[in-house]
Order: C-alpha cells, then sequence, then structure tokens
C-alpha cells in the first residue's frame, strides 16, 4: 500500500512538472496547493510566489473574463470543455476549461482541481481555414468581374476628365464640381477593384529567402513619414542575425506596412508604434511584433478583423488584413492579435528552413 501511494506521489509530481496541461489544485480554503508549470507559464505566474496563497489573491488584479478560478467551484460545479481566452503580457492564448471537486473516501469534499488545454494553435488553424476558403471564392469572383468592372469605368472616366475641361474652359465652375465629386467616386471603384485583386492569388509570386531586417530597412522611411503626419513616434527594435525565411519581398513589404499604418492611424498624437523583431528557435520561426499605443480593440471585435469586408473605418473596404493573412498563410505562417484595452500588438509570425 505504502509503495503504491509512492508511486503515485511521484507520478503527481512528475505529471505537474512535465505533462502539456494546466492544472491548477485548490483545497476548501480556496488555498491554491500546487500548480504545473504549464499553467505558470499561460497564466504568467511564478509557482513559488502562490503555493498557499489564496486564490482570489492571486487573480485579484484581473478582470472579470480572466477569473479563471471561481469560489463556487467548491459547491460542486462542474465545467467541462468551457472556452476560454487568456491575455498574458502580448501573447494570446484559447483554452478549453474542466473543473470539479475532489472528495475522500466519506464523499466529502477535500479540494478542488482545474485542468484547461492550449488549443491556440487548433483553434487558429481552423480559423486560417475557414478564411481561407472565404477568401478563394472571393478571389476567383473577383478575377472574373474585376476587368469587365475597369474597362467601363477607364471609359466613364476619360470621358468625364474630357466634360472638366471643356466646362473649365467655358467657365461652368458648378458643373466642372460634379465631374470633380464623380472622378473622385470613380477613383474609389477603382481602389476597391484593386484590392478585390488582390484577394485573387496574385500573378508573378517569387519564394525565395528573405532578410525580414532588410525588408524593414527599406519601408522604415515610409512607416516613419506616415507615423509624422499623425504625430507617432517610431521604435524599431532589430535582432542581430535573423535567419533567413522563404517569401516574396514585396508581398511581406504589403503587409507590414498594412498592418503599421492600421497601428498608426489607430493612435492619436503622442502615440508610439513599436516594431520588434524576435526568433523562435523552438518553434523556428521569425516573430515580427508590431504594437502600437492606441485605444485597443473590444473582445466582440478581435476576433472578426481578419474577417473579409469587416471593418470600423468610414471608408475602409475591410480587405486589408483579409489580404495580409492570406498572404503569411500561404508561406506557412499566420498572425495573431492580442489587446488589452490599452494597445495592440499585431505578431506576424513565419517559419524559417
Amino acid at each position: 500500500m505504502q509503495q503504491g501511494l509512492n508511486l503515485l506521489q511521484r507520478f503527481a509530481g512528475t505529471f505537474l512538472r512535465d505533462v502539456n496541461l494546466g492544472v491548477i489544485l485548490m483545497n476548501t480554503q480556496f488555498e491554491l496547493i500546487d500548480i504545473s508549470d504549464m499553467a505558470c507559464r499561460v497564466l504568467g505566474l511564478v509557482k513559488e510566489e502562490i503555493i498557499n496563497c489564496p486564490v482570489e489573491q492571486i487573480f485579484a488584479n484581473m478582470p472579470a473574463e480572466h477569473q479563471l478560478v471561481h469560489r463556487n467551484i467548491l459547491d460542486g460545479m462542474v465545467v467541462r470543455n468551457h472556452a476560454l481566452s487568456w491575455t498574458n503580457n502580448q501573447e494570446r492564448y484559447e483554452l478549453l476549461v474542466d473543473s470539479n471537486v475532489l472528495r475522500d473516501e466519506e464523499h466529502r469534499v477535500v479540494g478542488a482541481y482545474i485542468i484547461f488545454k492550449d488549443v491556440t494553435n487548433l483553434r487558429s488553424l481552423e480559423e486560417q481555414v475557414q478564411r481561407s476558403d472565404r477568401l478563394a471564392m472571393i478571389g476567383q469572383i473577383a478575377a472574373g468581374t474585376a476587368h469587365e468592372i475597369r474597362n467601363p469605368l477607364t471609359s466613364i472616366k476619360g470621358f468625364l476628365q474630357m466634360m472638366r475641361k471643356t466646362m473649365q474652359d467655358l467657365g461652368m465652375e458648378r458643373e466642372s464640381g460634379y465631374t470633380e465629386v464623380m472622378l473622385t467616386e470613380i477613383n474609389r471603384i477603382n481602389e476597391l477593384v484593386n484590392e478585390f485583386l488582390l484577394l485573387s492569388k496574385p500573378k508573378n509570386v517569387t519564394y525565395d529567402a528573405v532578410d525580414i531586417s532588410r525588408v524593414m530597412r527599406e519601408i522604415l522611411p515610409i512607416i516613419n513619414n506616415e507615423a509624422i503626419m499623425h504625430g507617432v513616434s517610431v521604435q524599431y527594435e532589430s535582432a542581430d542575425k535573423l535567419p533567413q525565411v522563404i517569401a516574396d519581398r514585396e508581398l511581406l513589404k504589403q503587409v507590414f506596412l498594412n498592418i503599421c499604418k492600421n497601428g498608426i492611424e489607430a493612435m492619436g498624437d503622442g502615440g508610439r508604434l513599436t516594431l520588434t523583431e524576435r526568433v523562435d528557435d523552438d518553434e523556428r520561426k521569425v516573430n515580427f511584433d508590431i504594437h502600437d499605443t492606441g485605444p485597443g480593440i473590444p473582445l466582440f471585435v478581435i476576433d472578426k478583423i481578419f474577417d473579409p469586408f469587416f471593418t470600423t473605418k468610414s471608408e475602409g473596404t475591410g480587405l486589408g488584413l483579409s489580404v495580409c493573412q492570406r498572404i503569411i498563410h500561404d508561406i506557412g505562417g499566420h498572425i495573431r492579435v492580442s489587446s488589452k484595452g490599452f494597445g495592440t500588438t499585431f505578431t506576424v509570425s513565419i517559419p524559417f528552413p
């Protein structure tokens, strides 16, 4: 019996240390008795600082939606596969949570446990596949109709320009102003058609070994100019000897410029845009963080921002981030976003050979 108990104790210690699950154990006083290493990593906790502390104290400074542990768990509340989003610094995790009470031989409650799985990659992959399917359908429609729209628009624009000149020569200033409005609207339609074409598979894509640091240095003057116009400062934190990735250089520029422009426009005067390069050797990915100090993205919006045609801008098409997502997805990477109400971070992750 004693040997079996020792074996169980050894297993429990190894389980909490090595298993790829978040595990939290509590006693009936709602004090944390033990926690797995993975739970500490995801929740941003230090094990030695929280053991035997009241659970309510550990999570006291976190908003209601991040209250992973509730006291009513000790009343026998059972949770199965509860989906929960958790943000730790700049990392956002999608978790599936289970919880239940622990009872002794006489069926008395002696504690409770919470177990959660990190399904971030699974959820991200599922969402990317769904978006890719929608983008592929839209891209097919765009490729088939864009040129048919452009041809008559070009004729209309040419005749309007001629009419505008004639009206200006005849002193018809009011009528000339009308043509200006019409030409502006035609230009907007042309821009929309251009974005539609980007949704279809772009032609002449060239995949080569690309130095992301060099790509960033080439577009940094453009980002700085955009920032100056909005009263925003830019901080670029480069990494030494980034491994090269396989990608199309021009498409990468498009992705970084689009996300940086969104971040700059989200901030008012005095904001800061921080660009950070880093390498994840374990995942073999080059990560590029784009962090702004804007108002953040509400939780009810953050899951929709990559959807085609979803936009919060009055004149936006809602296609920019969809195109960026497709470009990065096509080279085996992903874009993640995290926002805690006082800034937003987009992380572009690209695998390297």
